[in-house]
């Protein structure tokens, strides 16, 4: 038996098996499936977890988890991929059905491990530095349309303007190609784009596979949004080899991630095929879009719903970048507190707030026998919230995160509890982009506008909603002019 430990050991007589965890009553076939709502999944699971305790089971339909709350076992999992545990087959098996090429995000094994040394060098630090320009001209454009909105009365979509906005900025830095959704009114791949996780986490989770035999109406829908994307593609693609058969400089000095993926590519043993660099194309639109957007939305509602937390913010952006015009790198860098206000809201509002792995051995998590296959559900906003670890845990309070905090704010390293980029060999390689991204448009908002309202259209909290990733329902956003 090939049997890995994945936390640290307990004797072999204090190991439990997973039947012999507690955990909610369930029926015959469906088990615990009739007791959740697919949309708020996530915060079904949480409540069970506090009835329950760090390792608890759950069935949904065939599929058995073992549900873990407890951070330091969850990072022992996180750490040991891709040898030890792996995303559940599931996922790849489902985007394969839907047209989808195979990318980082879904590799495994040694295709993982081929792909991610040209995604991790694409999104280093210094690339998206010298990318920096063509990220604020973005930037100006987001401010352009919401000075339209504002100067015309209309309330703020926000969810899709930021949408827009983390489209128009991957597709730079990935591709090189300015889509520049934010100035059309035109269809958009943006929207084909919107399409894409919803469909993919409710399939993920059917009880039965109807697609297989029958195509409603929005399965024919989800089939041309994934076709106009894979053209799109392919559009992108074929440009890029035109700049790199016009300069072939740019097979050894790559300008984006594309062509770093096609000089891979077309070198013997690279292990990178044209299907693994489509796939990436789309992996980067779709992650570049959908977690980042979610955050900057649930960051503005936070800091409009705390009015010191928002003052701090406005002073620093005015006395560190105040002109948008003029923001450089190194104003960006400086921005400790408005990166506090991120790390703080992704704290409480995490775009991906569980992780489902798939044991690929015989392991333990803490005292608990994890046999192959088994699918491990991560629960990764227990201790977060946990006043164990966060003192007035529910309390927007980004002062948690910065190097002189008060230690009683932070009994336990904030960045130890919070992972919301993963943990280990597998954390997101976007991750320095995204919170870049998060600070010129957090800092282009307060240095140009006064936010005079943000909700929802009754007045109510907005809602999250699971649809692979965690968004807020209905946000809209009115502004007035900044008057200094």
């Amino acid at each position: 038996m090939n049997t890995t430990t994945a936390s640290p050991p307990a004797s072999s007589a204090a190991l439990r098996r997973i039947d012999d965890l507690p955990g909610p009553p369930g029926l015959p076939l469906l088990g615990n499936a009739h007791q959740i709502r697919l949309a708020r999944i996530h915060q079904d699971v949480e409540r069970w977890a506090r009835d329950y305790g760090p390792f608890f089971r759950v069935r949904l339909g065939k599929m058995r988890a073992l549900v873990i709350t407890d951070h330091e076992v969850i990072a022992h999992a996180l750490k040991d991929r891709p040898d030890g545990f792996r995303r559940t087959i599931r996922t790849s098996i489902v985007g394969s059905e839907m047209g989808l090429k195979p990318g980082v995000f879904g590799a495994e094994g040694q295709a993982w491990r081929d792909q991610r040394r040209m995604v991790m060098a694409s999104f280093a630090p210094g690339h998206v530095r010298a990318y920096f320009p063509s990220l604020q001209r973005v930037v100006l454009r987001l401010r352009g349309r919401w000075e339209k909105a504002m100067n015309a009365g209309r309330a703020i979509a926000l969810q899709e303007d930021l949408m827009r906005y983390t489209v128009d900025g991957v597709a730079g830095l990935a591709f090189g190609s300015d889509i520049n959704t934010l100035e059309s009114d035109e269809e958009v791949i943006q929207r084909h784009l919107d399409k894409i996780f919803p469909a993919l986490f409710r399939r993920i989770f059917a009880r039965i596979p109807y697609w297989r035999v029958l195509r409603l109406p929005r399965d024919r829908e989800l089939d041309r949004s994934v076709a106009a994307i894979n053209v799109a593609i392919a559009g992108f693609i074929a440009q890029a080899r035109a700049r790199m058969a016009a300069n072939p400089v740019l097979r050894t000095q790559p300008s984006n991630l594309l062509e770093g993926m096609i000089a891979a590519a077309d070198e013997g043993g690279s292990g990178v095929t044209d299907e693994h660099v489509a796939g990436n194309v789309v992996t980067m639109l779709l992650a570049g879009e959908d977690t980042t957007a979610n955050t900057l939305a649930w960051m503005i509602w936070l800091l409009k719903r705390n009015p010191e937390a928002l003052r701090r913010a406005v002073d620093e952006v005015q006395r560190v970048a105040p002109d948008p015009d003029a923001f450089t790198p190194e104003q960006m860098a400086s921005l400790d507190y408005l990166e506090a206000c991120a790390s703080e809201t992704m704290r409480l509002k995490p775009v991906a707030p569980f992780l489902v792995l798939e044991a690929l051995h015989d392991t333990t998590l803490g005292d608990v026998q994890v046999p192959k296959n088994t699918f491990v559900w991560c629960v990764m906003r227990h201790d977060t919230v946990s006043p164990q670890h966060f003192p007035d845990p529910l309390a927007f309070n980004p002062s948690r995160w910065l190097d002189h905090a008060d230690p009683a704010l932070t009994p336990t390293s904030p960045k130890r509890v919070a992972m919301p980029f993963g943990a280990g060999p597998r954390v997101c390689p976007g991750r320095y982009l995204a919170m870049l991204e998060i600070k010129m448009a957090a800092a282009m908002l307060l240095a140009s506008f006064e936010i005079d309202e943000v909700g929802t259209p009754d007045g109510s909290e907005p809602a999250e909603k699971m649809a692979f990733s965690m968004a807020p329902v209905g946000l809209q956003m009115r502004l007035k002019p900044r008057t200094r």
